[in-house]
């Protein structure tokens, strides 16, 4: 019987490199060039790029990033739904010198000048101020600050699409620093929705729309500072809402709101000596206050 000859060294390594180099050969032959021009298809863009240089879109997916823009949002669309119904309170108050006393001090020639002038025309002057309110109803309510309109002779409101009207004070409650105004009818007036100040808590978002120093329909943003706030030496020492939501002069009378659009306060004071620290007069005082008034209309004025 012939026995197989042992193999030589070099058909040793022949027969290695077909063993391990010929298959590696072939299955590169059989899968697709890699590409040297550009990162693989399966390589987002954006993970290629420095956080700095990544665009708003391609961060949307991220949690924080995407609850910031549902909250941008909502302040937004209040704004567009509210601001409309807030009215900009123009008020004159007419005031004429009062007739000059004689006095036993003054010379003969004052006295004489003053008798002879006594039955002249007094000089009359105005003192206008500004404040803000907001629709309640189709039928032309307003809801704003007694002190707002507690001096007025003549009450300008105008909308926000710039339509002025006469208002009329038929209800008021200086003790709350309350009143209601009234406008003509229309079908189209904006209208703001009342929402429920109890159970508000330390935190909540609050947008306060208002026209302070003439600025119509100025929007700002904070949170419910505190809440039941009284001993501020206000006439009413009820219980306010506080809020870091900028409130200035020509804020008063304007709302306060959730982030839902809804009514919770009527903006009323402020801290002269620090900022960011303004008071509200909760809705429902405000409810409480229309339900007397409707129960007992001779109490309005």
């Amino acid at each position: 019987m012939k026995t197989p000859s042992t193999p030589s060294k070099r058909e040793v390594r022949i027969a290695f490199v077909l063993l391990i180099v010929l298959p590696l050969l072939i299955s590169c032959q059989q899968s697709e060039p890699i590409s040297t021009t550009g990162p693989p298809a399966t390589i987002p863009a954006s993970l290629l790029l420095p956080p700095q240089e990544m665009s708003s879109k391609e961060t949307i997916d991220d949690i924080p990033a995407r609850a910031l823009l549902l909250t941008e949002k909502a302040f937004i669309r209040v704004a567009k739904h509210v601001t409309p119904a807030v009215v900009n309170i123009s008020t004159i108050h007419f005031v004429r010198h009062p007739d000059r006393p004689k006095n036993e001090k003054d010379g003969f020639f004052q006295n004489f000048l003053s008798d002879m002038f006594k039955n002249a025309p007094r000089r009359q002057f105005s003192q206008k101020s500004l404040g803000s309110g907001f629709i309640i109803s189709k039928e032309g309510f307003i809801l704003t600050n007694y002190h707002v309109i507690s001096e007025a002779d003549q009450i300008t409101i105008r909308l926000s699409d710039r339509r002025e009207f006469i208002g009329e004070i038929v209800a008021k409650d200086e003790q709350r620093d309350l009143a209601i105004i009234k406008i003509p009818p229309h079908d189209d007036l904006p209208i703001t929705r009342l929402g429920d100040s109890q159970g508000i808590e330390v935190g909540e978002w609050a947008i306060a729309i208002g026209n302070p120093f003439g600025l119509d329909r100025t929007v700002t943003v904070g949170v419910i500072s505190a809440t039941g706030r009284n001993h501020l030496g206000l006439p009413d020492e009820g219980e306010f809402l506080q809020t870091d939501a900028s409130i200035n002069v020509g804020n008063s009378g304007g709302p306060l709101l959730n982030v839902a659009g809804q009514v919770i306060g009527i903006n009323t004071a402020i801290v002269a000596s620090g900022q960011g620290i303004g008071f509200a007069i909760p809705i429902n005082t405000v409810k409480k206050m229309m339900r007397e008034w409707i129960e007992a209309p001779e109490k309005q004025g």
